[in-house]
Parts: structure tokens; sequence; C-alpha cells
């Protein structure tokens, strides 16, 4: 197993970075739209403002992540547990940004509805904030009948004790405490809202932690369940070295004892330039058919050795199937038969057939001997067939036919294998 397949699983940055974006987007386009409806003033330096906070809750909301990939590996409820708790000073910073960001043009909003309500707003030298109210009347104490002694009306521009009064009595005064206290209070509202909102991203974050899991899970499994395969295929063609490699020796020992030196000699050529050809390949992967035929043929000259006189080959494969691959070796065995129970028993020579067709999308390969009718009924019972029809349910599943049996005039084996 690599170093890669034993890290934890990873949600890619690229992936984190977009549902950050695209959450906030999405509030940017919201609130945007709710300003819009309900006809607040300064749209363009709203929307600037705005945009400039969902920059910032981007920003806030990135610093989170990478203390959730801290835990990427741990459990889920202490993973939900952590974004809670994060996201609690992630809002309130959120929500101070947002109150400072606004807060110059905060006076120009509430100037502009006083000015369409009539409503005048000033602070005094104390620091408070006076809101003048219109429209409260002030019952006016009754005029005395003129007397000789009255005193003189004042001038307009000298305020009396009752215009005073009146004046106060139309003055809301809300003290710096007060208005401390609503800057909180909006300011814990602001945070609220950003809270719920942070929490929703950690849900979407480990909504793509766990998918990402599943999906490495899978890969993951997928590579055992290939590399397992693997290791079937290749235990089962390695059947097929042995059993062949003890036949040959057998021959080859039989001529060294008749003194056939030469024939012996060149057996022991043949057969290295066999296995060398037949090791240097993977011994899982696919070859073409022409190169699987030409290993077939270098079998077929050690086998002349032995049967120079009873052995002829015959190869019917049309060159625009020579390209189909086919699992390595997987004719050895099939041929190995045909010299075994057709060319060894006859005492007349023997043509050992490979031919191959395409049939409804699939690669149809056939090997046929004209042996004798003696010994058939051994022919499909052999180690070499089952090692075939293993290979072949390993490799391709249903996808792929073996049927092998006796015809007029010899034996024939045949496999069906998908073409790509």
């Amino acid at each position: 197993m690599t170093e890669s397949n034993t890290l934890p699983p990873r949600v890619p940055a690229r992936l984190v970075l977009a549902s950050i974006a695209g959450m906030w987007l999405c509030y940017l386009l919201v609130t945007t739209l709710r300003s819009y409806l309900v006809g607040l003033e300064y749209q363009g330096p709203l929307f600037g403002r705005r945009l400039a906070v969902t920059v910032a809750c981007m920003a806030v909301t990135a610093g989170i992540w990478p203390i959730l990939r801290l835990l990427d590996s741990r459990s889920l409820w202490l993973k939900a547990l952590t974004v809670a708790l994060v996201a609690l000073p992630a809002s309130l910073a959120m929500a101070k940004i947002n109150q400072w960001v606004f807060s110059d043009i905060e006076n120009q909003v509430v100037d502009k509805i006083g000015e369409r309500e009539g409503i005048r707003i000033r602070r005094d030298e104390a620091g408070n904030v006076l809101v003048d109210v219109p429209g409260k009347q002030v019952e006016k104490p009754p005029v005395p009948e003129a007397s000789p002694l009255a005193l003189p009306t004042p001038e307009p521009h000298v305020r009396t004790i009752a215009q005073q009064e009146a004046d106060a009595d139309n003055l809301v005064t809300i003290d710096p405490a007060t208005a401390a206290e609503t800057r909180w209070r909006q300011l814990t509202d602001v945070a609220l809202s950003r809270y719920f909102l942070v929490i929703a991203w950690g849900a979407i974050y480990l909504a793509l932690l766990i998918a990402e899991q599943a999906r490495v899970s899978e890969r993951r499994e997928g590579e055992y369940r290939r590399a397992a395969k693997a290791a079937e295929l290749r235990s089962l063609r390695y059947q097929i070295n042995p059993h062949f490699l003890f036949n040959t020796l057998n021959s080859l020992s039989s001529l060294v004892i008749t003194g056939r030196n030469e024939a012996a000699e060149t057996m022991i050529q043949s057969l290295a330039a066999f296995y060398r050809r037949g090791l240097s390949e993977d011994s899982t992967g696919d070859h073409p058919l022409s190169e699987e035929i030409e290993l077939q043929r270098l079998y077929l000259e050690i086998e002349a050795v032995r049967f120079p006189d009873r052995l002829a080959l015959v190869v019917e494969v049309p060159e625009d199937l020579a390209w189909v691959p086919v699992p390595g070796m997987i004719l050895q065995p099939l041929v190995e038969n045909a010299v075994k129970y057709g060319v060894a028993r006859s005492t007349r020579p023997v043509t050992l057939t490979i031919s191959a067709r395409s049939e409804f999308g699939r690669l149809v390969v056939s090997v046929v001997d004209d042996g004798p009718a003696t010994g058939k009924e051994e022919h499909g019972m052999g180690i070499g067939l089952a090692n075939v029809r293993d290979r072949l349910s390993a490799r391709f599943g249903d996808g792929a036919a073996f049927v092998s049996g006796p015809v007029p005039g010899g034996y024939r084996t045949e496999l069906r294998l998908p073409m790509p």
C-alpha cells in the first residue's frame, strides 16, 4: 500500500473554498434582494459595504477550516461539537466586522429617515442622543385678560419658559448607556444570524468529508479487489508452468537416453526461448492474439522435436483480429491438451488448427485437432482446461464462455471473449 493510501481522506481545498464562496454569495444575494424589497436608502453604498462584509465572512470561515481539518479522522460527534464551539467566536467576529463596516453609513440612513419623517436627531455635549418628535402639542396656560399692568410680549427670538418646556416635552433623550446597550443588542442579533450560517457551512463541510471518505473507501475496496483478482490470476497462470515444464523435461530426458543429442539441444533452445518470452510478460495482463499464437508456435516447436512427422500446425487468424487482447498463455493448456491426447496417442499425422473469428461483438478462438477417437473422454478432464475456466471466470466473470468437447473427426475447444 502506498503512503498516500495510509493518509486520512481529505476534502479537496478547491471544494472547501467553493462551498465557502457559494454559501456567502447566496447570503449576499438574499440580503441585497431584501434591501431592495424593503426600499432602503443608499443602495449603492450599502451594497459595497455588504460585499466587503461578505468577503470578510468568507475569510473568517476559511480560518475555521484548518481547525476542522485536524479532526478529519475523529468521530462525527466530536467534529460536530467542535463546529458548534468554533462557530461562536467566529460569528461574534463577523458581527463586529459588520457593525464596524456599516457604522458610518448608519448615521446617514438614520438622518435620511428622520428627514423623511420630520424627526431631527442630534447629540448634546454629554453624548446623549436627542430626538425631536414632531406633532406633540403642549397645552398652553390661559392668558389673563389684558390689564394696564400686563408685561410686554417678549420678542419672537426670545423663547419663554413655557416654550422651552414644550420643546422638552417633544424631545426624546437617549443616554450613552442606552445607546451602548442598543448596539450590543444589534451585535448579538447579527452574531446569532451569522452563527447559524457558520453552523450550516460546518454541516456542509462534514457532508463533503463523509462523501470523500466513502469515495476513498470505495476506491480502496476496488484496489483490494483488483489485487486479489490479480493474485488469483497469477496463481492460476503459474499452475501452467510446472505442468508444462514437467512434461517437457520428461521428453528431454527421453531424448538424452535414446542418444538424440541434437534433438535434445534443439528442444532446450526452444524451451529457453519459450520461457524467455512467456515470463517476460505481465502474468496478469493481456497481450495481442498474434503474440499469444507466436508463443504457441514456440511451444509446438518443442513438441515437434518429439513428434517430427506427426504434428502439423495451421493458423487461421484474420489480420483485423490479430490486435485483439487476450489473457497471456490462455491458449497454452488447450494446445498442450491437443498434443497430449491428439498427437501423442496417434500413429498418423495430426493437424492442429488455431482459428479466430468475430461473432456478435465477441472474439471466438478455436483450437481443433483431428486426432484419434481414443482418449477423447479424458480430453476435457485435465487440470489445464480447469485452469482456463477459472482464469476466464476470474478475468471476465460472465462475459466469457468456454466450450470443450469432441466433434466429428476430432476434438474442439472454443473460447468466447469480450472484444474492446
